[in-house]
């Protein structure tokens, strides 16, 4: 059974933070690092412009000292602000009105939190107390995917199901000087916060994706690509050198997924794929075989937000509706995560 996944809807901080801003911010507390020219220009390659932080480059909870505590509070309670919104728009785009959906499918992963983003939701948007909820928090990048995937699977269990898709991160709480590396620089500039959210149905609530068919993947012995690490100073994000690679090294699993049974593979016609940073997206069209502009929403999507982790590929999907496929034309969205892992729908638009 196939099921059709709803306009997403994306809810973005009032903070606009521009790539000068971080140069200019670590240049201020790195001043003295014999690489800060090297890293300015690594941080520059990002492709990412501006992007929304919850609170100003400057508050304690972003490039201040506050304790990891104060951190965590921040954090959930503007993560539940965004996801309250866009869920929200979500069921206004679609129609529906809270007591509709039957099921909640929430990713959050920048704040722990119990209970969590699922049971806020039930109470701020007065879903039914008998909603089912299908909480992750801790998937990271990959969890719009694969959300997507289990809200998927919820409607084939029980056809007439109308899921509530949520995905919510303040990646900004990873913002921290005292993490000095190259990767860190890196993610100091590539992350932003943000909520998206849609809904997942057995019949379409207008033009979107038809999920055909679903993938979830772990790279063998990937667990050393990216983590995240809890101090005293709150949580951080990791990577090492091997970390460039991991989206290429899926690809020969992704292309057997795709083309397995088919005489004739073609590449899709649409991808929504998860902006990860520019090594991933070019690693990626070069994997499908297809043209970049094929992947133009995701590079826009880079440009002007940053990677927004799990909600990332729910904006690019918001922007295809922008700039539809034709009807009827196959496409794929897939995103990666922290494991590494990687999270795909195959499917069709449909007008």
């Amino acid at each position: 059974m196939p099921s059709y996944v709803s306009m997403p809807s994306i809810a973005l901080p009032d903070h606009v933070v521009t790539t000068d801003d971080i140069c200019a911010d670590i240049s201020e507390h790195h001043g003295d690092n014999p690489r800060l020219g090297s890293i300015l220009r690594v941080v520059r390659a990002t492709g990412v412009h501006t992007r929304r932080f919850t609170r100003s480059l400057r508050s304690p909870t972003v490039a201040g000292t506050a304790t990891i505590g104060e951190r965590n509070r921040v954090a959930f309670a503007d993560s539940a602000r965004l996801a309250e919104e866009a869920a929200r728009a979500a069921l206004a785009t679609a129609g529906l009105t809270p007591a509709d959906v039957d099921c909640v499918v929430t990713s959050h992963t920048t704040s722990w939190a119990v209970p969590g983003l699922d049971v806020h939701l039930t109470g701020a948007l007065g879903l039914r107390p008998d909603v089912r909820r299908i909480s992750m928090a801790t998937l990271g990048c990959v969890g719009g995917a694969q959300a997507l995937i289990r809200a998927a699977r919820e409607v084939r269990a029980d056809p007439g199901s109308r899921v509530l898709v949520v995905a919510a991160e303040a990646i900004s709480t990873i913002y921290h000087h005292g993490d000095t590396t190259l990767e860190s620089m890196i993610y100091k500039a590539l992350f932003g916060d943000s909520a998206g959210a849609c809904v997942v149905t057995d019949t379409p609530l207008g033009p979107g994706l038809r999920i055909d068919d679903t993938w979830e993947y772990w790279l063998p012995d990937s667990h050393d690509r990216y983590w995240g690490r809890l101090d005293d100073a709150g949580l951080h994000f990791d990577s090492t050198r091997k970390a460039a690679n991991a989206a290429g090294d899926v690809m020969p699993a992704l292309h057997d997924w795709l083309h397995a049974g088919r005489t004739t593979p073609t590449p899709p016609r649409w991808a929504a794929i998860h902006p990860g940073g520019p090594r991933i997206l070019d690693d990626v069209a070069r994997g499908l075989d297809v043209e970049p502009k094929v992947l133009r929403h995701s590079w826009s999507s880079l440009e002007e937000n940053g990677n927004l982790g799990g909600v990332a590929v729910l904006d690019v999907l918001a922007r295809t509706h922008d700039d539809p496929p034709g009807d009827g034309e196959e496409g794929l969205l897939l995103a990666f995560g922290p494991g590494f892992v990687a999270a795909s729908c195959r499917g069709t638009w449909c007008a």
